[in-house]
């Protein structure tokens, strides 16, 4: 039966449970507390409950697209750096919810989010002579960060300066 599955199952374990570990890690490191809510937002800003869906969807997606890459004509250092870029991908994805919500530094995320991007867009061009397929599934994950970025821009320029930022908004 295994033989008729396109896609091994330790695989498809492996890129779920990366997955579960990034949103787990990122969803422990965000505090929707008194200092997230004593900022001030853009009013085209999406509701706080929308972030969680959203993110289920991007990650649910960069699984599948590790799996489809993982399975299309690779050689081990295409393997290698499919690894690499994914695991850098899930470091900056976490480190952006600790400098926004831990570290209470918008600022700090804001410039975060540039190399976020550029890890997106640098995987979606690593795996598109693989498949392009598993590239295309990063897209919304692209987009998302985008967005996401322009909102935290928002957020700085609302807000700022955030050296010393307390509960209440001052120091």
């Amino acid at each position: 039966m295994s033989e008729y599955l396109p896609f091994h199952w330790v695989t498809i374990l492996i890129a779920a449970l990366f997955a579960l570990v990034v949103a787990g890690v990122g969803g422990a490191l965000t505090e929707i507390g008194p200092w997230y809510r004593s900022l001030q937002f853009p009013s085209w800003k999406p509701p706080n409950w929308s972030f969680g869906p959203i993110w289920v969807v991007i990650l649910t997606f960069a699984a599948a697209s590790a799996v489809l890459a993982w399975a299309g004509p690779t050689s081990t250092s295409q393997r290698t750096g499919l690894v690499v870029l994914f695991v850098i991908n899930g470091v900056l994805n976490v480190l952006w919810n600790l400098l926004f919500f831990t570290l209470r530094r918008p600022d700090w995320a804001l410039v975060e989010t540039v190399f976020l991007w550029l890890s997106v867009l640098a995987l979606m061009v690593f795996i598109w002579p693989i498949s392009t397929t598993a590239s295309l599934l990063l897209a919304p994950y692209l987009i998302w960060v985008a967005i996401a970025g322009v909102l935290n821009r928002a957020i700085v320029r609302l807000n700022g300066p955030f050296a010393g930022r307390t509960e209440t908004g001052t120091i």
